[in-house]
């Protein structure tokens, strides 16, 4: 293909192909598709991409148009392979210069490079990373952005690549661009640093921008590219969290900086992950940054979230690591191991640890938020709860158990007898402080009488009937249930269940019934069955929330697979209910799935009887299993479940039941739930 004769014809199909008209676009798409693999086709569309005179949405499918022909023809031994000679004048065209000027086709082009670069860099194309060490140091800042932009995505695709050999090319050039990749961090950090005094935020984001694409150079080389420590290797500069003070919460360069931080942590993270020996020399620094930051007066007014999380994080891994302590028999331990448990000991002194178990579990009101969480918080906690608080509380209860349980010990007595209802501080303290105690309940099996601290303290607390006081009401009730497989002698359970009793007017209590622990004895239930089961029917009929409904579903279903049989006299309002609450969650599939596992239990605990609720039983089957209802992605698997015990518990097989195997061809046909249609199948 005649690039000069070509261009313009390729130029009008990709104008033709960016048209919102089909019948325009069609055509141009099948034409340009022809072109893929004719030779020149791609130098063609390097020159169009080049053109910064032409439309931004050509030359971007130009772009992705080059892209996607790399995976398909860039590789030797391809169908229709392009030429060495054309791809030795692609890979020269695509670094003559970094003036892109717009962001979003610059990251593309950045990604194409890095495509060839995986194929062909160095062996095929070694002059690649000198010219972009050359143009990152250019001074006009557009080349140069790009150019570091282009380098880091050469960098993130190469540490990618997972071949021995591969591996060892990566190694080698770490070691021979390391230095340079530093001092560019340095000098663009530096030059972040001066500029934010100025007032000139543009210039202070651009260079931001820089500091931070440096940054993930430096993650890649540093993480995949050495196996020993680099003595130029620097722990994270956090003069960096007080230039955040210098911009307002929303500005870009916040933002950047924070992200910047992040990615600090991130490096450490990723290292101490990939290489725990190496990271040894870096113990001793990172517990001090981190510990200082998080639970010293030091952070105050500078950090983040995300920060403290990491930090969190940083530390929880370093205290976790198997990596850093030693053999059960000393002598059997690996000197790097043994060294690293010496540098962790002396940091984690008596009182740096009563400092920062404290701090965990309550004490100033910036960090009473680890256990005492907000909305947005929870959200967090969802997302990524292996690096929050509570865990990491667990993990240094657990490492240092013997430093840590006389401090919360003494925080348990300082907080014996009812809390003042009109003081929220000592409030929160005594949930913060029974919130840790149920945490670290096999911890502290061997130092708590559990028995008489709930006759003498916990029991009158549930009996405090102020509004005020649900909050420690709510967490006592929650501490036992932490307790009561734990150590809670058996005899004190009827004194439970009559306390329950009286509070079971309230949902936040009742979902946290304690009637599904291992030690659980029906005998001494079956005098409260009555009274609790009819206490929580009233209440699943009264609350709202599609949410507190599911969970006191989830109370009733123990209860019915607790006692079983003995069920029988008390389910004739549940049974008449059940249809009534299956309609109602017409629109609410997880709460149809609440309502299919409490129909389990409860056939189960009827018996031969279940077959009364045959009128409502049946149909909920059928639908729940029924392949062509949208519904069924989210009841089949409880669906199939309540038919087997259905099965398993008919007297007599009828024909509604059979009727309901008019799903089961479909169901073997999509392969669905194998384990539970074989199961149905047999019965």
């Amino acid at each position: 293909m005649d690039i000069q004769s070509a261009s313009s014809v390729v130029l009008q199909a990709l104008t033709q192909a960016t048209s919102q008209d089909t019948a325009v676009l069609k055509p141009a798409e099948e034409q340009l598709r022809q072109w893929e693999t004719q030779p020149g086709f791609y130098s063609v569309l390097l020159s169009i991409f080049n053109n910064h005179l032409l439309d931004v949405n050509v030359r971007w499918l130009a772009v992705l148009y080059f892209k996607n022909g790399i995976d398909r023809y860039w590789r030797r031994v391809a169908p229709h392979a392009l030429s060495e000679e054309e791809k030795s004048s692609l890979r020269a065209g695509l670094i003559t210069n970094f003036n892109e000027p717009v962001n979003q086709i610059a990251t593309q082009i950045a990604v194409l490079i890095a495509k060839v670069a995986r194929l062909d860099c160095p062996r095929q194309w070694p002059e690649l990373i000198p010219i972009l060490l050359e143009s990152v140091k250019v001074q006009d800042s557009l080349q140069q952005h790009r150019a570091l932009l282009t380098f880091y995505h050469v960098t993130k695709t190469l540490a990618s690549k997972r071949l021995a050999t591969d591996r060892r090319l990566f190694q080698d050039l770490a070691s021979s661009i390391y230095s340079f990749a530093c001092s560019l961090w340095n000098h663009h950090t530096d030059t972040f640093l001066q500029q934010i005094y100025t007032g000139d935020q543009q210039a202070s984001l651009s260079s931001l921008e820089r500091t931070l694409l440096s940054l993930k150079v430096l993650r890649k080389l540093t993480v995949h590219g050495f196996v020993e420590l680099q003595n130029n290797m620097e722990v994270m500069p956090f003069h960096l969290l007080f230039a955040g003070r210098q911009f307002g919460p929303g500005s870009l360069c916040r933002e950047k900086l924070e992200k910047t931080i992040i990615l600090f942590t991130k490096v450490l993270l990723d290292f101490l992950e990939y290489h725990p020996c190496p990271f040894i020399p870096l113990i001793q620094c990172s517990l001090e940054f981190a510990v200082s930051y998080v639970f010293t007066e030091a952070g105050e007014g500078v950090v983040f979230e995300r920060f403290i999380v990491q930090c969190m994080n940083l530390i929880k891994m370093i205290v976790k690591n198997d990596a850093y302590k030693p053999a059960k028999n000393i002598e059997d331990s690996k000197p790097e191991s043994l060294e690293a448990h010496k540098i962790k000991t002396a940091f984690f002194t008596h009182q740096t640890l009563t400092e920062i178990g404290r701090r965990l579990t309550l004490i100033y009101p910036n960090i009473d938020k680890y256990f005492l969480l907000t909305e947005e918080e929870l959200t967090m906690w969802e997302e990524d709860p292996e690096s929050f608080g509570k865990l990491l509380f667990l993990d240094i209860f657990h490492n240092y158990s013997q430093t840590l349980t006389p401090v919360l010990l003494e925080m348990v007595q300082n907080l014996q007898g009812p809390s003042n209802v009109e003081d929220p501080v000592q409030m929160l303290m005594k949930d913060a402080v029974y919130n840790a105690v149920g945490l670290a309940a096999y911890e502290l099996f061997d130092n708590v009488d559990f028995d008489q601290w709930f006759k003498n303290q916990l029991l009158g607390e549930l009996q405090v009937s102020h509004n005020r006081y649900k909050l420690i009401r709510r967490r006592v009730i929650w501490l036992i249930g932490q307790w009561i497989s734990v150590k809670f002698k058996p005899e004190l359970r009827p004194l439970l269940y009559e306390v329950i009793l009286s509070l079971m007017q309230d949902p936040d209590l009742v979902v946290t019934l304690p009637v599904d622990d291992f030690e659980f004895r029906t005998e001494q239930f079956l005098p409260y069955l009555e009274s609790i089961f009819g206490l929580l029917f009233q209440l699943l009929q009264q609350v709202n929330e599609c949410d507190t409904k599911m969970q006191v579903l989830h109370v009733i279903s123990c209860v019915i697979e607790r006692v079983s049989i003995q069920i029988r006299p008390y389910v004739g309002c549940l049974v008449q209910y059940l249809p009534v609450l299956w309609k109602q969650s017409e629109e609410h599939n997880m709460l149809r799935c609440a309502i299919l596992t409490t129909l389990i239990h409860l056939v189960q605990g009827l018996g031969a009887e279940s077959k009364n609720l045959y009128p409502f039983l049946l149909p909920v089957i059928q639908l729940s299993t029924d392949v062509s209802q949208p519904p069924h992605v989210y009841l089949l698997e409880d669906g199939l479940e309540l038919w087997l015990v259905t099965l398993e518990n008919s007297p007599a097989i009828t024909p509604e039941l059979l009727r309901i195997f008019q799903n089961m061809s479909a169901l073997l046909d999509v392969n669905t739930m194998i384990y539970g249609v074989t199961e149905v199948t047999k019965k």
